[in-house]
Order: C-alpha cells, then sequence, then structure tokens
C-alpha cells in the first residue's frame, strides 16, 4: 500500500473514508493499518482522519464515548475503528482522486441511461435572471444597533436557552439527579466555554485554584468549580425516549435543527455562496492506539457547510457516513448535499443564487440539476464527472504557454467546461459564467524571479474570488476555538456550534457596525465578560463584588451603551436614564459614559 493519502473519515461499526493520493490502492485494509502507513511516511503534508459516531449513537452507553483534556497529549481511537475495513464506495470510476467509503453491503442501483451530451465550442448564453434582491432584515439589524451581546443571543436565543436547561433537567431527573439549572448558569457555562478559546489551561480545574499563576477570578466568581462540573456533565440536547436510531447524530439533532434555523433567519442575503468541507476535531481516548505526538494528523466529524463569500455560515450538517443520495437523482453524496443546501437557501425565496464549490462537488449533472431550480453554480471539476467533454489533454495543454485554455458547452442545457493552463491544469464547470470577457491575470515566474500577465477566462477569475468562504469560517473558528470538552462523544461538536455563532455574530457586527467594528478576539471577550459578569452567582460572592466592580468598570474592555425599557438612576449624576453599560449592568447617560469608566 502506498500511503499517499490526505483525507481519512472512520466509523466506530461503519464508516471510514478517504480521499486518496495517487497511486493509493486501498481495498479491505484496516485503518490501524493505514495509522501505521501515516506514521511511517516521510511526507510533510498534514492528515486529517474524519469520524463518524456509531450505528448506535442513540444508546445510553455513547453518553461516555469520548476523552476529557486532562492530562492526555495526541487523540485515542476505539479498538472497533481502528479494525474497520477500508473499501471504495465507488470503485467503478477508477480515479485517483475518489473517495473511498468504509459502508454496510448495498444494493447497486442501475444508472439510469440519459441522452448524451452534444459538445460544441462557443461561449455559453445564460438565461438565469439578474440579481436585483434586497435585505430588508440586515437593514433592520442596523438600525437595532446591537451589542455584540444582542448579535450573539440571536443564534443562542432565549428559545434554544430554555431547550437546552429543560432537556439537561430532564436527562438529569432520568439519571435520578436533581441538578435544577437555570438559564443564568447555562449562560455562565457558555461564558466560560467561551473564554476558553483565547485562556486554555492543561486541566479546567486550574480555573479556580488558589494558585497565583492559575486562578482566575472572573470564572471563580461566577460559578462553583463543582456545579460548573456537574452541569457540563449533563449538558443535553435531546429526549432519550425519542431518539431517531437512524440518525447518529440524534442526541444533537434538536440543536442543530435550532442553530440551521437561526443561522438562515439572520443570514445576509447575497447573490454568492460557498459550500465545502469543515473539520470539528475528536479527541476520544477508547481503544489501545494513540496517534503520533508531533504528526500533523487531525481526527473529527466531518461537517458539510454552506457559507457566504465572507465566512458566515448559513448552513451545516454533519456527516453521517452512510447517507445515500437517492438514485433517480444520480449524484454522489456531495452533490446531494449542495442540493440540500440549494434548498435551504430557496425557503428564503427562489432567487438565482450562484453557489461556488470544488471538485469534491461538482459534476455535470449536478449542474443541470442546479439550472432547472434556477440557481447559477460554478466549481473546479474531476475529469471523469465531464461526461466526456471533449476538450485538448492535460499533458497537451501544459505543454503550450500559461494562460492557454480549452472550452466546450453542451448544446442542451448550457454548461460550459473549460480546462485552463496556469501554474497546473485545472478544470472548472458552470452553468451561469463563460469565458468572455478574458482577463489577465500577475503571476509569479519562480524561473525568471518576475511577474507575468497571462490570459485567464472569466469563470476562473469568478470562481477565485469567490469561492474561499468556508476556508475563511475554518480560519476564523481555528484562531479561538473551545478548549473544554467532556466524555460525551458530542461535545466537541457543541464546541463547534458555539465557535460557529460567535463567527456568525462577529460577521453581523463587521456588517452593522462600520463605526466602532472590532476584532474577532475583541468581540470574543467581550461575550465572554458580560456572560461571567451578568450571570454570576450573587448569592454567595459576599466581598468579592465590590472588587469583581472595581476591576472590570475601568479596563477598558467590551463596554457598550444599550437601551432599557425601564429608567434608572444614571451611576454618575444620579439623575434619571433609559441607557445603561451591558457590562457593568449600570444605568449611565450617553454623555456620562466616558467619564463614569474613568474616574
Amino acid at each position: 500500500m502506498t500511503p499517499c493519502s490526505e483525507f481519512i473519515m472512520a466509523s466506530p461499526s461503519s464508516g471510514l473514508t478517504a480521499r486518496r493520493g495517487a497511486g493509493s490502492k486501498l481495498k479491505s485494509t484496516k485503518l490501524l493499518e493505514v495509522l501505521h502507513a501515516l506514521e511511517e511516511e516521510e511526507s510533510g503534508r498534514s492528515k486529517e482522519v474524519f469520524i463518524a459516531p456509531p450505528d448506535n449513537a442513540a444508546g445510553d452507553f455513547t453518553d461516555e464515548d469520548s476523552g476529557d483534556e486532562d492530562g492526555r497529549q495526541g487523540a485515542h481511537l476505539p479498538g472497533t475503528v481502528l479494525h474497520a475495513s477500508v473499501v471504495p464506495e465507488d470503485s467503478s470510476t477508477g480515479e485517483e482522486d475518489d473517495d473511498l467509503q468504509l459502508q454496510p453491503a448495498t444494493k447497486r442501483w442501475k444508472a439510469v441511461e440519459e441522452p448524451q451530451r452534444v459538445w460544441t465550442k462557443r461561449d455559453i448564453q445564460p438565461d438565469f435572471s439578474s440579481w436585483t434582491a434586497s435585505d430588508p432584515h440586515m437593514e433592520d439589524l442596523k438600525s437595532q444597533e446591537l451589542s455584540p451581546v444582542g448579535l450573539f443571543e440571536l443564534f443562542f436565543d432565549e428559545g434554544t436557552i430554555n431547550f437546552i436547561v429543560n432537556e439537561s433537567n430532564r436527562y438529569a431527573w432520568q439519571k435520578n439527579v436533581n441538578l435544577g439549572l437555570t438559564a443564568q448558569e447555562l449562560k455562565c457555562v457558555l461564558g466560560i466555554l467561551i473564554l476558553s478559546g483565547y485562556i486554555s489551561y492543561p486541566r479546567r480545574r486550574m480555573f479556580w485554584e488558589t494558585s497565583p499563576d492559575s486562578h482566575h477570578h472572573l470564572v471563580a466568581d461566577a460559578i462553583r468549580r463543582d456545579r460548573f462540573e456537574l452541569i457540563f456533565s449533563y449538558l443535553h440536547f435531546a429526549d432519550n425516549n425519542k431518539l431517531d436510531e437512524s440518525d447518529r447524530f440524534a442526541k444533537v439533532r434538536p440543536l442543530i435543527v435550532r442553530m440551521n434555523c437561526n443561522f438562515q433567519k439572520h443570514a445576509p442575503l447575497e447573490e454568492c455562496y460557498s459550500f465545502g468541507e469543515s473539520m470539528c476535531e475528536y479527541f476520544g481516548h477508547r481503544g489501545s492506539k494513540q496517534l503520533p505526538v508531533g504528526k500533523a494528523l487531525r481526527l473529527g466529524y466531518k461537517i458539510w457547510c454552506g457559507t457566504t463569500s465572507r465566512g458566515y455560515l448559513v448552513w451545516f450538517e454533519p456527516s453521517q457516513g452512510t447517507l445515500f443520495t437517492k438514485p433517480d437523482r444520480g449524484l454522489d453524496l456531495g452533490g446531494s448535499m449542495v442540493v440540500k443546501f440549494v434548498d435551504a437557501l430557496q425557503e428564503r425565496g427562489c432567487l438565482p443564487y450562484h453557489i461556488f464549490f470544488d471538485k469534491v462537488f461538482t459534476s455535470v449533472k449536478l449542474m443541470s440539476i442546479l439550472r432547472k431550480k434556477g440557481v447559477k453554480a460554478t466549481g473546479t471539476v474531476c475529469e471523469y464527472r465531464t461526461e466526456q467533454c471533449p476538450l485538448k489533454d492535460p499533458k497537451e495543454l501544459k505543454k503550450m504557454k500559461r494562460g492557454s485554455f480549452d472550452y466546450k458547452v453542451d448544446e442542451r442545457e448550457e454548461i460550459i467546461v473549460c480546462r485552463w493552463h496556469d501554474s497546473s491544469v485545472v478544470s472548472i464547470c458552470s452553468n451561469a459564467v463563460g469565458i468572455e470577457p478574458v482577463g489577465l491575470a500577475s503571476h509569479h515566474s519562480g524561473a525568471a524571479k518576475t511577474r507575468t500577465q497571462v490570459h485567464q477566462p472569466s469563470l476562473v477569475r469568478l470562481y477565485q474570488e469567490k469561492v474561499g468562504g468556508v476556508g475563511r469560517m475554518d480560519q476564523n473558528i481555528a484562531k479561538y476555538k473551545v478548549k473544554i470538552r467532556g466524555m460525551k462523544w458530542y461535545s466537541s461538536f457543541i464546541g463547534y456550534v458555539i465557535d460557529a455563532a460567535i463567527n456568525n455574530a462577529w460577521q453581523l457586527h463587521r456588517i452593522c457596525c462600520h463605526d466602532a467594528q472590532v476584532d474577532l478576539l475583541a468581540f470574543r471577550r467581550y461575550v465572554a465578560c458580560v456572560y461571567l459578569e451578568s450571570n454570576a452567582d450573587t448569592s454567595s460572592q459576599g466581598r468579592r463584588s465590590r472588587r469583581l466592580e472595581t476591576e472590570s468598570r475601568f479596563d477598558m474592555i467590551g463596554h457598550w451603551i444599550i437601551h432599557q425599557d425601564k429608567r434608572t438612576r444614571c451611576a454618575l449624576c444620579h439623575s434619571q436614564t433609559n441607557t445603561r453599560c451591558e457590562k457593568c449592568q449600570k444605568g449611565v447617560h450617553a454623555k456620562c459614559f466616558r467619564e463614569y469608566h474613568i474616574r
């Protein structure tokens, strides 16, 4: 076996997927063998192992199927994953970049024969309407001038908080524990999880230690350590008596539905969106095999994501490894996820959206389906998915000068396939953008150490500009992601959802607040500080309250003036006011705001 895998996906009893590199031959290979090969490989390329929950993820035992962060390096895998077999998902293609999928034996559906396409050398003539939609909801958000906490609570709204409180209390009651969780305490827990993204310790209990090198008074004064541990261990997101056994993510499905609803409700209405794969890291420790420390190898759940071009997450769905597309569509798993994302977008109206994705998803068949839905699409494409489009051979095109290209259009459905030579040869397919106008792109020539101008078709230029939305979201999440994780297999997924909500709230902040923008770290700090200070347990604080008020009042971090319905006394001039500082929770006039925080 040639160990050239770039991406691998594994499931405890039925899922291991790998995207193969050149020359790899994986037939009935065990995951343990793949990991041994990766350890011995000299290549410096990073590897990602995708994990899917077990088939019986709805069982009670899976509530404690992952590892906590205390004293462990790297990650461990269950033995059922290590001995899972790797088989091609669709070996009929014979392509090097194809996906591999460990699946139960399934009946092969006969491919529906379709009329052969007629390809012609001309430019595309799309018949889509132009984008004229406005976004009244975003204008309404701008007029409200919401603070960072207000933007975050568009997603973790009162309904979502109360839902988590009720399900967690129900789950504790089923375990004969009287948890008595309140919304105030849950916000404290969320605040600590958000704070762990930029302040973390090897052990989370160090937040409460009295040692001067680790004690964090903001956390320690907000909630007691044992109370946090109890709440965190019983966090739950579904009724165990009503779980769908066919859904591996049944224990978090209600949260996924709620978050998708909120993300879509407040998403910026734009023409261009990106679709791709993201990864939520996995930290399980069952089994005897530990991955090597220092190797560029990550484990995690694969998440299908649809985002705006700037990185706002509009729709997401965790991959389960056994989800098959309907045979009448004739699409693979990736293509079917694109269609689901488009269906979610069209709930806001059947508008001429433009979706960008890479070769994992693109096929001429998918372009045809999206065209019939009135949706534009552009993406890089593998040669075997072009339905025998007669373009110049990549080897021949590579001998020509940089900027050379060849293209053909399907006469029946106006779908174009273009093959362009730059530093390498790339094929792009679109149902909406053509060759013209051909522009010039500046590229660095390594041999001559100069920059040269090469011809660039219009669809290539637009693809390069708009496709990076999922990557931008991943980059934002990776900067300050939640570091605290628990024993449940889905605890890291919950951290991913919180990070995605913070990212989305920050994206809205960038759109709505042109005059007082803050960066992602300052935004996250503000939300964490307000949640911990305004929801702290005051019943046993005693003399700590005066110190907290004094320190936070003058720290010059995250103070925001907001409107309040009930008039109170200004903390500075003592006259009536209908505004207050959201962090200090003190009434203060706009004219007194600055002076109050520096006196």
